[in-house]
């Protein structure tokens, strides 16, 4: 699979648990964060819950 790299652009202050649990999920913890990650179906599929919340590089 190819890498994805995923920035997260807003904060989760204020979010339901469930997006909080997503963005720790995918490796991130802070705004402004790169993270680079496997592009398979469950990360793609986690990217579109919280696309709001993050942008792909």
């Amino acid at each position: 699979m190819a890498k994805i790299r995923i920035k997260q652009v807003r904060s989760v202050i204020g979010r339901p648990e469930r997006q909080k649990r997503t963005i720790k999920a995918l490796g991130l913890r802070k705004m402004n964060q790169v993270v680079e990650v496997e592009g398979t179906p469950q990360i793609l599929g986690m990217i579109a819950k919280v696309s709001h919340l993050v942008v792909e590089l």
